[in-house]
């Protein structure tokens, strides 16, 4: 006789309804009789009539298989020191909460036993993301045993453990799942399942952050999820006058501004042109009559700014004071509010042709399209000034640069292609073309203006975003996504700034942090 055939698979995601009764109560008693566990139907029913949308599940062929409770908390109510008869109300459901709530909490996750090594788990936390995500809450939390630990109670300590299962020196069954599912542990409870004899009692509480949680919803001005900026490669030409410079430099934004930008990003020292109304001056004293026209551009720009709707980010300009010459940056937002970024690191050219001193301090900046660091051209060869602005959460960094050959040009860009891997973050560089006959030390110009990524599966295959034709005067003009720089940060391939080993080493800053 032929043995009968197996039936195929047919799997299907959807809502626990109270008739899935008999068969979650038949896995609950084979998954949990150990620990005390399990609920009647009237809880059940309770469960599903306060949060149907928590309540999940995964049949096959018709049968319960696999099963995720879950609710809706104010999280801030309970806190870490909490049982699971507390939070879920004795099984009643009365603590979840859609108005208050900021937590989705999950209380149950089990698979049938012939169905384990199908990763139904998995789909089921997943879908618990999905969730919170579409929820708007700020995280997961759910108490997680650790039937594990009854082999290990009596050499190891429940923290011991732990780590032990982290290094996968020990498997155990729950533990070993949760953080291969990004769960991280956020605390070691007791009691929070007084009968559970295989966890000794004792339970993780794990959390999953939702990145993309935002904590009030905007009708206007919400957070950009896609930020465009624009870029000019900018032409050194024959200016006559400070309003000839001006007039080239309107054009720009107004045509950067035209593609609905939120920034427009100008070379560093774009205003080189007016030296050559110094023709019979030294170069120290060029650069410093320079900067006297520096006030007027930053003024003339932040109107600009304010009048075509686009956070200008103006290159560099000399600065004067004190006795002391300083190349600066200034973030002129569309909002009319102004910041400066002085450049740290001078280049050996700068200090021996014109005297320019370094600043002393580096600033992240929020503007309305995500935050942004500023990095003047020598600055992003020095790998610790852009990983102290990604642990400050920068997203973009902009480096406007002049540099006058291809070799000085390939320093600044293959920098930035790695800062941009480094921190997980955008880089973007902007440079000037052309040529100045009658300017010391900057006669000559070398320029591919650039956007870089990092280097994952969502971002682009050389990790490119777009590039401009080298040495042309010409406009780059990107959309960048922030929310891919958010998913990288905690399911990359890799993460750079996540798992750096901050037991070997620490980077600290000299001078006070400004945050802008």
């Amino acid at each position: 006789m032929t043995a009968p055939q197996e039936l195929e698979h047919r799997l299907k995601l959807r809502s626990i309804k109270i008739s899935d009764f008999e068969e979650i109560k038949e896995m609950m008693n084979m998954i949990y009789s150990k620990a005390g566990m399990g609920y009647t139907r009237k809880e059940l029913k309770a469960q599903i009539d306060v949060f149907p949308e928590g309540q999940i599940c995964i049949e096959d062929n018709g049968k319960v298989v696999a099963a995720a409770l879950s609710l809706v908390v104010d999280y801030a109510r309970f806190g870490d020191k909490h049982t699971y008869d507390q939070i879920t109300g004795f099984g009643k459901y009365d603590t979840h909460s859609m108005d208050e709530g900021d937590t989705l909490y999950g209380t149950d996750v089990f698979v049938h036993p012939d169905y384990r090594g199908m990763r139904l788990g998995r789909r089921l936390y997943d879908a618990r993301k999905e969730l919170c995500e579409n929820l708007n809450l700020r995280a997961i939390i759910a108490g997680g045993r650790i039937p594990g630990y009854k082999k290990y109670h009596e050499k190891l300590t429940p923290r011991q453990y732990i780590n032990e299962v982290k290094h996968k020196e020990i498997y155990d069954p729950v533990l070993s799942f949760q953080m291969a599912n990004d769960f991280h542990v956020r605390k070691v409870i007791r009691g929070y399942l007084p009968d559970d004899k295989e966890s000794q009692s004792f339970a993780t509480l794990l959390e999953w952050i939702n990145i993309y949680y935002e904590e009030k919803e905007k009708l206007i001005g919400k957070r950009k999820t896609t930020a465009r900026a624009g870029l000019v490669q900018w032409q050194m030409r024959k200016v006559d006058s400070v309003e000839d410079l001006l007039q080239q430099v309107e054009f720009f934004v107004d045509t950067v501004a035209g593609y609905k930008a939120d920034f427009v990003v100008f070379p560093e020292f774009f205003i080189a042109p007016l030296m050559a109304l110094f023709k019979d001056k030294s170069a120290s004293d060029s650069v410093r009559l320079l900067a006297e026209y520096t006030e007027q551009i930053k003024d003339e720009m932040l109107n600009m700014a304010v009048s075509y709707n686009i956070n200008i980010i103006a290159g560099s300009m000399p600065e004067y004071k004190g006795h002391k010459l300083f190349n600066v940056s200034y973030l002129l937002r569309r909002d009319g509010t102004v910041d400066s970024q002085y450049k740290l690191h001078i280049t050996p050219d700068e200090s021996n042709y014109w005297g320019v001193q370094g600043g002393d301090k580096i600033k992240v900046f929020d503007t309305d399209a995500g935050k942004i660091g500023i990095l003047i051209c020598y600055d992003v060869e020095f790998p610790e000034l852009s990983r102290i602005l990604a642990d400050e959460e920068m997203e973009i960094l902009f480096v406007p640069f002049w540099t006058d050959t291809k070799n000085a040009y390939l320093r600044v860009r293959r920098c930035a292609q790695a800062r941009a891997i480094e921190n997980e973050c955008y880089v973007a560089i902007a440079g000037s073309v052309g040529n100045l006959p009658r300017v010391e030390n900057m006669d000559i110009q070398y320029a591919q203006t650039a956007v870089f990524s990092p280097s994952d599966f969502s971002f682009p295959h050389d990790a490119i975003v777009a590039e401009a034709t080298p040495n042309t005067e010409t406009t780059v003009v990107v959309d960048l996504d922030l929310d891919l720089l958010k998913e990288l940060r905690t399911k990359g391939s890799v993460r750079n700034l996540q798992q750096r080993r901050k037991d070997l080493y620490k980077l600290t800053f000299a001078m006070i942090r400004d945050k802008g």
